[in-house]
């Protein structure tokens, strides 16, 4: 039978937000500022401007949730947002700030703009939109490899700044769309054939010397503790020392004095662990399953494929970036430099995450105001409008 919403309902403001997304996400966020908080130690900079970015992530959240993205089904739309992303990622070899060795950002002055972390929502909209067309056709191997291209033209720039762990995501998001859209066994098998040449075509011809140095450290962790492995070292220690019930927010010592690089961004997760043990490891794993799960249950309600598809890239995105970070922070996948979801330091991934649930919010309400089938009649047997 055919049921529309009643009109009460499509008249509440907001009525579309799924506050279990909105509301672990924001817990996250918040866990992750409280890590940063030195407790009189001094640095209260990082701080004092997480606090501000939530706030903005927090308006971003709420103002791309209003529109229902029917204009993201426009090839002319698409193709835009795409052409933009490319445009961002070539300008930064030209005006782009370098930073320990990498010229990942534009300064602005009052803040940095990391065009990687927007060039990611891109390409799952553009791969939602391509994959949503061609569903029926996603047999064909030249839909996987037109797909490969989008992806790879914006991994290719991302891998040369050189961003690597920026550049894994990238091509977890494709692969995972992949998957998701029915890819064959064949092409799977074929496609990790493919990769693993590229992967020794990578290391033979591109890959820099501190890059396989972090591979090897990943064979060796304490093979050169004082050297590329300081960090892995270091993270592994702060994670093990949290204990069952952690330090105490503001006295990780591996942290605040200074021994743990990097613990408000890259590092987060090693420097939370030490400070809340192994009950608040528990309460972050939980909150960013209730994320997860949550937003792959929107995605599977969609109105259409395309809105299936976005949520899916979305919670793929999110699910590769904790993996990755986690498994640098305890040793066990190479230090890459990735962000941790809503928790890391820094405002451009935390603006993309937030409009990234916001545009998935969107989408719900187009899905909860369209007419949908359901297998129930009325008394008579007929069809009920």
């Amino acid at each position: 039978m055919i049921e529309i919403l009643p009109r009460a309902e499509t008249r509440r403001f907001l009525f579309h937000i799924d506050w279990y997304v909105f509301l672990s996400a924001l817990a996250i966020a918040l866990l992750g500022v409280a890590t940063m908080h030195p407790l009189g130690q001094g640095g209260e900079a990082f701080f004092d401007r997480q606090l501000i970015w939530i706030g903005i992530a927090v308006a971003v959240f709420f103002l791309t949730s209003l529109p229902s993205y029917s204009f993201l089904r426009r090839t002319p739309v698409v193709a835009a947002l795409y052409a933009l992303a490319l445009a961002l990622l070539a300008f930064i070899f030209i005006a782009g700030t370098v930073v320990k060795g990498a010229q990942q950002r534009f300064d602005l002055g009052f803040f940095a703009l990391q065009p990687s972390d927007p060039a990611k929502l891109v390409l799952i909209i553009v791969l939602a939109k391509y994959f949503a067309r061609r569903h029926v056709e996603i047999g064909h191997l030249r839909h996987i490899f037109v797909s490969g291209f989008y992806a790879g033209a914006i991994c290719l720039l991302v891998f040369l700044q050189p961003d690597f762990g920026g550049a894994i995501i990238i091509a977890s998001v494709w692969l995972g769309m992949v998957l998701v859209s029915g890819i064959s066994w064949k092409h799977l098998a074929a496609l990790m054939v493919t990769g693993l040449v590229l992967a020794g075509g990578l290391w033979s011809f591109v890959l820099e010397p501190y890059q396989k140095a972090r591979i090897v450290t990943f064979i060796h962790p304490l093979a050169d503790i004082q050297g590329s492995g300081y960090n892995a070292y270091q993270s592994t220690v702060a994670v093990g020392s949290g204990e069952a019930t952690g330090k105490g927010i503001g006295f990780g010592t591996q942290s605040k004095l200074k021994f743990l690089p990097e613990y408000q961004t890259d590092f987060i997760f090693a420097a939370y662990a030490e400070e809340w043990g192994f009950v608040g490891v528990l309460l972050l794993l939980g909150l960013f399953a209730v994320l997860i799960l949550r937003t792959l249950s929107i995605a599977s309600h969609g109105a259409d494929n395309f809105a299936v598809l976005f949520g899916v890239g979305v919670s793929i995105m999110f699910l590769a970036h904790f993996i990755v970070h986690i498994g640098m922070n305890m040793g066990l996948l190479p230090v890459t430099g990735t962000t941790i979801p809503f928790m890391s330091y820094g405002g451009s991934h935390l603006i993309t995450e937030f409009a990234a649930l916001g545009i998935l919010m969107g989408l719900r309400r187009r899905s909860r105001t369209v007419s949908r089938i359901v297998d129930k009649t009325d008394e008579v047997g007929e069809p009920r409008l």
